[in-house]
C-alpha cells in the first residue's frame, strides 16, 4: 500500500500513539518490576512467601544433588569388581534419589501456590484499574491520551501483568537453578564461573534487543489494531447487523478491513522478522559460549586440573545451567516485555491518581434557591474551540428551565455543566452563592438527576435498572420502584416481559430479553424519577417515545414542577411553552431567553424554529 493511504489510516482523529515507550531501560524495568512485586505482596502474600521457600529449597536441592555426584562418580569410577563399586555408591545414590524427590515436591507445590496467587493478583489489579477509571472527572474521557492510557492499561497491561505473575516465578525458579550450578562449579573448580558467566552474555543481550523491538512494534499498531478490532465489531455484533445489511454496505466494511488488515500484516511481519533475528544471532552465540566451556573443561580435564569425577559433575553442571539459563532468558525476555507493558498499567494508575475528583469539599446546600452561571466558558481537551463561551444564566429553586436550540449548539454540554459532571473552563457556577468549584462533587452529583438521551442500557434484570439510579435507597417492598414506573408508563414495558421486573435485559446472555428503544428510555426516566434529586436535567427524555409514552413523562413533568427544580432540553418546542424560562442556544452561546410569547415576539430563531415545527409561516 502507498504511503499516503497509510498514513491516512492513522491520522487525523486516530493518531492515539506515543513513540516514546520503547526507551525503557533496565533500570527503568527495576521500577517498574518493584510496583508489581508490592501488588504480588498485597493480593498473595502467604502463596509468595511459599513461592520464594520453595524455589530457594528446589535451588538448594540441585546444588546438593550435584555435589554428591561427585562422591557417586568416584565410588562408580573406582577401581575394583563392578558390584562392589556399585555397593558402594549405593547410599550415594538413593541420597542422590532422595534429593531430587524432594525438588520434585517443592515444584509441585510451587505450582499449587502459583494457582492461588495468580487469580487473586488479577483480581486486584483489575480493582486497582476499575476503581482508578471511575474516580477521575467525566472531562478526562474526552481527553484522547488519558482515553488510549487507559485501554492500554486495561487491554494490554492488565493480560500482561497476568502473565508477568507466572514469568516472575518461573524466573524465580531459573535464577535458583542457575545459581545451583554456578556453587556447584565453583566447589569443583573456580575458573569454570566465568566461563559459564560468559555464556550467558548473548542471551542478556538477545532478552533486551527483542523485547525492545517487540514493544515498539506494538505501539506502533496501536491505532491499526484498534481500527481492526472496531471493524470486526461491525462485522460481528448484533446491533449494526440489520443496518449493515439494508445498506448492503457489506462490501465496503470488507474492503475496510483489506485495507487495514494489509498494513497491519506488513507492520506485524516487519516486528516479527526483526525480533526473530534477534533471537536467532543470541542463541547462536549463546551455542558458542557453551561449546567453548565444554571445550575448556576437556582441556582442564586433559591437562590433570580436574578430576575425572569432578569432570562428569561439571559436565552434568553445565548441563543443568544451559538449561535453567534457557529458561531464565525465556522468562526474562517475556518478563521485560512484558513489564513495558505493565507499565502502561502503572503509568495510568499515576495518571488517575492525578486527575482523580477531590475526597470533600464545602457542604452542598440539601436543595439550592439559585443556580448562577456568569461568562461560563467550557471547551473538550485538545479542542480550540469552545464549546460554550460567555453563558449567563439563572435558575431558581422550583422552576421549569429550558433549553433549546439546533443539534451542536451546546446544551447537552451545558446540561452537564449544571449537573456537576464538567467544570467551568471559564466564568464561575454558583449554588446558592457558593462557587461549585468548592464543593464537595459526590454531594454535589447527589442533589443532581440527569436523564441523558441516550441511557445505558445495564445488562442486569428491569429492577436493577431502575434502582440503579440510587442504588442505595431504601425501598421496602418496592414501592417507590414502582411509582417511579408508573409516573415514567415503563409498567407496560415491564408487565410484557417474560420474568416481570426479574427479567434479564441483554441479548449476551442465555434467557435474555431485548428491548425497544423506546422502552429503554421508559426506564431510563423511572431510573431517574426513582433517584429523586433536587435538580432534575431531562435531556431529550421523550425523543424515542411514542405519542402515548411521551404525553404520560410531560404529565409526570408538570406534576411535579414547583416541588423540584427542572431543566428540559427539548427539540419539540410545543413541549416548553409553559416553561418559566427559555435559553435558546446557538453556537454555544445564549442567543435569545425569554417566556414562550416574548420568544415568540422577538421573531428570532426561537420564532423561525416554532413555525417550522408547528407548520406556521414564520413572520419577520
Amino acid at each position: 500500500m502507498d504511503e499516503k493511504a497509510d498514513e491516512e489510516l492513522v491520522t487525523p482523529y486516530w493518531h492515539l500513539d506515543q513513540p516514546d515507550g520503547s526507551r525503557r531501560t533496565p533500570r527503568q524495568l527495576l521500577a517498574v518490576t518493584v510496583p508489581v512485586l508490592r501488588l504480588i505482596w498485597r493480593s498473595g502474600r502467604r502463596s509468595a512467601i511459599a513461592i520464594l521457600v520453595l524455589q530457594l529449597a528446589s535451588g538448594a536441592a540441585t546444588a546438593a544433588g550435584l555435589l554428591t555426584s561427585v562422591a557417586v562418580l568416584d565410588d562408580l569410577l573406582a577401581s575394583g569388581a563392578a558390584p562392589d563399586r556399585l555397593v558402594a555408591a549405593a547410599p550415594g545414590l538413593a541420597l542422590v534419589a532422595g534429593i531430587l524427590a524432594l525438588r520434585a515436591a517443592a515444584e509441585a507445590a510451587v505450582e499449587l501456590a502459583r494457582a492461588r496467587l495468580e487469580p487473586a493478583l488479577r483480581r486486584a489489579a483489575e480493582e486497582r484499574l476499575f476503581a482508578a477509571a471511575l474516580d477521575v472527572q467525566l472531562a478526562d474521557f474526552d481527553d484522547a491520551d488519558f482515553y488510549d492510557g487507559l485501554h492500554r492499561a486495561r487491554d494490554r497491561g492488565l493480560f500482561h501483568l497476568d502473565r508477568a505473575v507466572g514469568n516472575t516465578i518461573d524466573l524465580l525458579g531459573a535464577v535458583c537453578g542457575v545459581t545451583a550450578a554456578v556453587a556447584g562449579l565453583a566447589v569443583l573448580h573456580p575458573l569454570l564461573v566465568p566461563l559459564l558467566v560468559a555464556g550467558m552474555i548473548p542471551e542478556a543481550w538477545a532478552v533486551l534487543t527483542v523485547a525492545r523491538r517487540g514493544y515498539a512494534g506494538m505501539r506502533s499498531m496501536v491505532t491499526l489494531n484498534r481500527r481492526v478490532q472496531m471493524l470486526a465489531e461491525l462485522s460481528t455484533e448484533r446491533e449494526p447487523a440489520a443496518e449493515l445489511r439494508a445498506c448492503q454496505a457489506e462490501p465496503y466494511v470488507l474492503a475496510e478491513y483489506r485495507q487495514v488488515a494489509d498494513v497491519l500484516k506488513e507492520r506485524e511481519t516487519q516486528v516479527g522478522v526483526s525480533m526473530a533475528r534477534g533471537r536467532t544471532a543470541g542463541r547462536a552465540l549463546a551455542g558458542l559460549a557453551l561449546a567453548g566451556v565444554l571445550a575448556v573443561l576437556g582441556l582442564m580435564l586433559h591437562a590433570g586440573w580436574i578430576a575425572p569425577a569432578a569432570a562428569g559433575t561439571a559436565v552434568i553442571a553445565v548441563r543443568v545451567a544451559a538449561a535453567a539459563l534457557r529458561q531464565l532468558t525465556q522468562a526474562a525476555n517475556q518478563l521485560f516485555e512484558q513489564s513495558l507493558y505493565v507499565a502502561d498499567y502503572q503509568d495510568f494508575l499515576t495518571d488517575a491518581d492525578a486527575r482523580k475528583r477531590p475526597a470533600s469539599g464545602v457542604p452542598v446546600p440539601r436543595s439550592p434557591e439559585c443556580v448562577t452561571l456568569r461568562g461560563v466558558g467550557f471547551a473538550y481537551p485538545g479542542r480550540r474551540t469552545p464549546a460554550l463561551r460567555d453563558i449567563d444564566l439563572t435558575i431558581r429553586a422550583g422552576q421549569t428551565i429550558a433549553l433549546v436550540g439546533e443539534n451542536g449548539s451546546g446544551k447537552t454540554t451545558l446540561a452537564r455543566l449544571l449537573a456537576g459532571l464538567y467544570r467551568p473552563t471559564s466564568g464561575t457556577m454558583r449554588w446558592d452563592g457558593i462557587d461549585t468549584a468548592l464543593l464537595d462533587p459526590r454531594a454535589l452529583a447527589d442533589r443532581v438527576v440527569l436523564v441523558p438521551q441516550h441511557p445505558v442500557r445495564w445488562p442486569h434484570d428491569a429492577r436493577t435498572n431502575v434502582r440503579i439510579g440510587r442504588h442505595d435507597r431504601p425501598d421496602p417492598e418496592d414501592h417507590a420502584l414502582r411509582e417511579a414506573a408508573s409516573l415514567a408508563a415503563a409498567e407496560d414495558v415491564v408487565a410484557g416481559m417474560p420474568a416481570g421486573w426479574h427479567t434479564l435485559l441483554s441479548k449476551h446472555f442465555k434467557g435474555g430479553h431485548e428491548l425497544s428503544a423506546g422502552q429503554w428510555q421508559r426506564l431510563a426516566v423511572a431510573r431517574g424519577l426513582f433517584r429523586d434529586g433536587a435538580l432534575l436535567i431531562w435531556d431529550e427524555p421523550t425523543a424515542p417515545l411514542d405519542a402515548k409514552a411521551e404525553y404520560a413523562v410531560y404529565e409526570t413533568l408538570r406534576a411535579i414542577a414547583g416541588e423540584r427544580t427542572i431543566l428540559l432540553i427539548t427539540h419539540r418546542l410545543t413541549s416548553v411553552r409553559h416553561a418559566d424560562r427559555i435559553y435558546l442556544l446557538h453556537q454555544g452561546r445564549v442567543a435569545e431567553e425569554g417566556v414562550h410569547e416574548e420568544l415568540l415576539a422577538l421573531r428570532g430563531r426561537y420564532a423561525e424554529l416554532y413555525a417550522l415545527q408547528t407548520g406556521k409561516p414564520a413572520r419577520r
